[in-house]
């Protein structure tokens, strides 16, 4: 659904796509961002990743640091669904429940921040700095 929304606008812009891939935050996943970015590292045919992250779990804390700690050479935006979400409220699916101050939105922005990674704070941001980010 939103990733749905944020891929349409970036076609929107004129802006071709290689991979749309929804991780999930159930307790069991079939991949992760970790694993995604290992697999369009070397990708030839991508040139910008987004990531639609969402408050609960620490998958995109965890990414952040790998991304940092690797000096991925590909730029990544990220964008963090429920800022406005209460503590301790589930959000749609199992995976998305905040508690202890981790898997914030919060947390997870400061995460991208400090790891170089790019911050959409509405999801209209996102094609606006992958057109940006492809002009470079």
């Amino acid at each position: 659904t939103l990733t749905y929304e944020i891929s349409w606008s970036i076609l929107k812009q004129g802006i071709g796509q290689r991979l749309v891939l929804g991780c999930g935050g159930d307790y069991v996943i079939g991949t992760n961002f970790i694993d995604a970015l290992e697999f369009l590292r070397d990708d030839k045919q991508t040139e910008v990743i987004v990531v639609v992250g969402e408050i609960g779990g620490d998958d995109e804390e965890r990414m952040a640091r790998y991304y940092m700690e690797t000096n991925y050479p590909k730029p990544v935006i990220g964008y963090v669904a429920g800022k406005t979400a209460p503590e301790g409220k589930r959000m749609g699916h199992a995976g998305a429940i905040i508690s202890g101050g981790t898997g914030t939105a919060e947390s997870k922005i400061k995460s991208f921040k400090e790891a170089g990674i790019e911050v959409a704070y509405r999801p209209s941001e996102v094609a606006e700095i992958v057109r940006r980010l492809l002009r470079r």
